[in-house]
Parts: C-alpha cells; sequence; structure tokens
C-alpha cells in the first residue's frame, strides 16, 4: 500500500511536471522517485505531502547550486536532526550524477549518467586549451594540487580530484572493491599526510604565518580544512564513478546504515554507541512530552452527577450539558531489574539511561543490577550528576557476583525475593532486563509468580530476536507465562514504543 502511494504521488508529480509546476526532466524525476524510495527504505518516515513539497522546492534551485539543492531536500523530507547523516549518504549516491562538471539529462557538461566524470585527458586537454600547460606528469599534478589547495580554488580543487582518481586510484569496471580501498590508493599517492605540511612550508616562505605560535596553529587548522575538502572532493568522485558502473541502487544498498534508533543495542560499534547516546535525550524529551499530552486528553473522566445536576437548572432541569470529574492519572514506580553480564551489558546500560531519563513519566524509579549476584544501584543515579558517571559506578562498584561471574537468573531473582519482595505494591511495575541465558541453571521461575501477585505490571525485554529465544541455554518460555508482556527490545525505537505501553497501562 505504501509503494503504490508513492507510485501515485510519482504519476501525479510527473503530470504536474507537463503543466510546469515541477521539473520537467524525466531523468530527474526517476532519480528523485529511486532517492524518495531509498529514504524511506533506510527508515526515515517520507509522507506523499512531503515527496510532493520536495518536487515544488527543487524547481526553484538549480542543478548546478548543489549545496542550495541538497538543502531544500533535507528541509522538506528530513523531520529529525539524528537522520539527517542518513539522508546526506543517501543523496551523494543518488545525485552523484547531477552537479557541476557532470552531465545531466540534456547531455550538457563533463560527464554523465553513463560515465565517470571527467578524467585526466580531459583535464589536460582544457588545461592545454588555456595555454596552462603542456605536458601534465604526476610531479606537475602534484604542484598543481598544492597551489590550488594554497589559494582554495574549489574548481581545480574538484577538476584535479577526477584527474587524482582517474590517474591513481586504478578502477576497473565490474570489480567488486569498495570506494575505501580506491580513496586509500589515491590518497596515498598524492601524499595527502604531506600536503598539510608542504601547505606550512609555502606559507612560511611566502611570509603569510604570523610571529605566534597561536597564529601558526589557526593556519594549520585551516590548512587541516582544506585538506578535508580536496578528500571529500575525491571521495565524491570515486562514488560517482562507482554509481556509474554499478547503479545507484546497488550503491545505496552497499551504503545504507540504519538510523540511531534502529541500531542493535547487541551489535552496534563505538561510533553507533556514540550515535545512541546523543540520540537518547532527544527521543526521551519527544516522548515524555507525547505521553504528558495524551495522559491529559485520554478520557474525561466519571460523570459529576451533582455537577451535572446542578448545571442543569440553567437548562430548566434538563441536563443537556453533563460534567465529568477531572482525571487523575497516577503515574507508576518502576523497578528495574537488570542482567548486566558481557552478552546484554550494552543493552541493559542503555535502557537504565533511557528509564531514568524518563523519571517525569513515573512517580519512582529504583534499579537493580546482577550477574550471579543482585544489587541495587538506585543510589548511584541519585547521587550523580550526570547519568554516565552513574551507569560507570554502575559498573565498577555494584556487588553482582556471587561465585563465578557467569549469569545465573534463578539466584538472582531468589535473593530479590527475598530481600525486596515486600517491597512491591500494585502501584509497581517491574521490568526485567536480559536475554534469560542462564547458563544451565535451575530458573526459579515461581519468585517471578510471587513477583506478579504483588505488582501492577510485570514485563521482560530481551534484546535478542525472537527466532534466538528458547535456543541454547535461552529460557525466556520458562518466564514468560508469569508476565504480562515479553518483548523484543533491540534497539531505541523498541525501547520507546515499550515505555509509552508501560505508562498507558
Amino acid at each position: 500500500m505504501q509503494w503504490s502511494r508513492l507510485d501515485h504521488a510519482m504519476r501525479s508529480a510527473a503530470g504536474a511536471a507537463e503543466v510546469g509546476v515541477l521539473p520537467a526532466d524525466p531523468t530527474l524525476l526517476d532519480v528523485l522517485q529511486g532517492f524518495v524510495h531509498e529514504l524511506r527504505t533506510a527508515g526515515l518516515p517520507v509522507s506523499m505531502t512531503e515527496n510532493l513539497d520536495a518536487m515544488r522546492a527543487v524547481e526553484h534551485v538549480p542543478l548546478d547550486d548543489r549545496e542550495a539543492f541538497k538543502t531544500a531536500l533535507g528541509a522538506t523530507l528530513v523531520k529529525h536532526a539524528g537522520h539527517h547523516k542518513v539522508f546526506e549518504t543517501v543523496f551523494e549516491v543518488y545525485f552523484s550524477m547531477f552537479g557541476p562538471g557532470v552531465r545531466t539529462a540534456d547531455g550538457d557538461g563533463e560527464g554523465g549518467p553513463g560515465a565517470g566524470g571527467p578524467d585526466f585527458e580531459q583535464l589536460r586537454a582544457a588545461m592545454e586549451a588555456a595555454g596552462a600547460m603542456g605536458t601534465v606528469s604526476d610531479e606537475e599534478l602534484a604542484r598543481m594540487l598544492l597551489d590550488a589547495l594554497v589559494h582554495m580554488d574549489r574548481e581545480q580543487l574538484r577538476m584535479l580530484a577526477a584527474a587524482a582518481v582517474a590517474r591513481y586510484a586504478g578502477m576497473e569496471p565490474g570489480r567488486p572493491v569498495g570506494g575505501a580501498y580506491y580513496l586509500y590508493r589515491t590518497l596515498r599517492q598524492l601524499d595527502a599526510d604531506g600536503l598539510v605540511t608542504k601547505m606550512m612550508a609555502r606559507a612560511r616562505q611566502e611570509e603569510q604565518v604570523g610571529a605566534g605560535a597561536f597564529d601558526e596553529r589557526l593556519l594549520g587548522e585551516e590548512f587541516e580544512g582544506r585538506l578535508k575538502v580536496l578528500k571529500e572532493l575525491i571521495e565524491a568522485e570515486i562514488r560517482r564513478r562507482l554509481v556509474a558502473d554499478r547503479g545507484v541502487e546497488a550503491m545505496a544498498r552497499t551504503l545504507r546504515k540504519p538510523l540511531p534508533e534502529d541500531v542493535d543495542f547487541m551489535h552496534a560499534s563505538r561510533e553507533e554507541m556514540q550515535q545512541l547516546q546523543r540520540a537518547i535525550y532527544p527521543l526521551t524529551r519527544a516522548l515524555a512530552a507525547r505521553l504528558a499530552q495524551r495522559r491529559r486528553h485520554r478520557h474525561r473522566g466519571t460523570l459529576d452527577f451533582r455537577q451535572t445536576i446542578r448545571h442543569s437548572l440553567s437548562y430548566g432541569g434538563i441536563p443537556a450539558e453533563p460534567k465529568f470529574k477531572r482525571p487523575r492519572p497516577s503515574k507508576p514506580e518502576i523497578m528495574v531489574i537488570a542482567d548486566i553480564s558481557g552478552s546484554v551489558a550494552s543493552f541493559a546500560r542503555f535502557t537504565l539511561q533511557f528509564v531514568y531519563a524518563m523519571q517525569s513519566e513515573f512517580s519512582k524509579v529504583r534499579s537493580w543490577v546482577f550477574i550471579d549476584g543482585i544489587d541495587e544501584v538506585t543510589r548511584f543515579f541519585d547521587e550523580a550528576d550526570e547519568i554516565s558517571e552513574a551507569i560507570h559506578r554502575v559498573n565498577t562498584e555494584a556487588d553482582v557476583v556471587w561465585v563465578d561471574g557467569h549469569s545465573d537468573y534463578g539466584h538472582a531473582f531468589e535473593v530479590w525475593h527475598e530481600r525486596h519482595i515486600r517491597e512491591v505494591t500494585k502501584k509497581s511495575s517491574v521490568i526485567l532486563l536480559g536475554d534469560a541465558r542462564n547458563n544451565y541453571h535451575a530458573s526459579q521461575a515461581w519468585t517471578l509468580a510471587e513477583i506478579r501477585k504483588r505488582a501492577r505490571r510485570l514485563y521482560w525485554l530481551d534484546p535478542e530476536p525472537r527466532g534466538y529465544w528458547d535456543t541454547g541455554d535461552s529460557i525466556i518460555s520458562e518466564y514468560a507465562p508469569y508476565c504480562d508482556g515479553v518483548y523484543e527490545c533491540r534497539n531505541l525505537r523498541q525501547l520507546q514504543r515499550f515505555v509509552a505501553d508501560v505508562v498507558e497501562a
């Protein structure tokens, strides 16, 4: 249904193009259709209306102004700052064949959809026609590149980057090699690491460096920025050639990365972990505001008979306008019991951070962590100024090892039951975090039955895919009958959805 709507939208867009509302270039319309499709596949929520808004926006932006074109699409299609990186990646793939120095659908320019952009021979011919040079050698190319960087001539840098890729990358049609390899080969031949040193030497020779160390540092940072521009131009040229060889869809699949809220806790890289860390707080603020508003308007409360009768006197005794008691929604008390053994440590860390960041929606939050021993860590969160500091203390100070430091859910639950079962009330929602991999120990599932009798709700969050449940030493099915819900929770999107269910329950 979703794709049929998109097709309908694109047909409508094509019809609008005929009457001059949208860009009439059929090639661009095809690229836009594929671009929106890939954004949706990557997880960005792009509606049909936003799709049409983007097409109307690009009508007023020239293709050769790449940054303005990109900004117009970003402003109409991206609604969350965390999604912008994915948008940029998809944009660079789908519009690599449009822009300065690249032939568009009408055949103008130096490259085209079937070409890889201006090659070295075209650059040499252009420079020979301008009388700039005779025969280009590696040394002359390096000298021209250094001159372009010193004077920061972006157009010349773009042409030289294309020439360097054509000469040094060694790209072969159909060869299954990633762009990072070609980028490495090109930068190595250009001695990219030494370019900043050469620029600094040129600046000293021309007396452009100030007398102080601070001035030299500022100039060095400026040259580092220029080198980064060169690398981006080389990378764009390599990407353009790969798209020309393999097609945009294949390249998009190769470069596709999940959104921060869709990154798997259990397999996140260091960079993805940092993205998750940055994504937690905006998500919790938005969710808290949405839940608070939903709570206020969820229902009108019970009928207030006395107020209704009193108000009916103004209508001659007819209860034409019923009055309701203002609802007083209660906030649940949350008790979190989390496995922090090596296999699920990152999942527990982010779940604890998310729950504590959502404290405004709960009357009270208490936390315990365990491996084969169990310890309450609520004090770490109460005493810390930052959640990250509290998590560090949990990892370093919590007393969670009883025997050998291998997960023993049964023993941990039994100890928790002995110490804290009387603290569970009908206001308490208990959340268990873990993969239920118990190293073949006794499950002691009766403890969950006791918790369920006293608690308002009992939930289990499992970071493993459902297909892995009850395989190996996983005993999730022994605990599930005593839970109000067992949820697969592998990313922030699923965690956010679960917290919404807890607050609404």
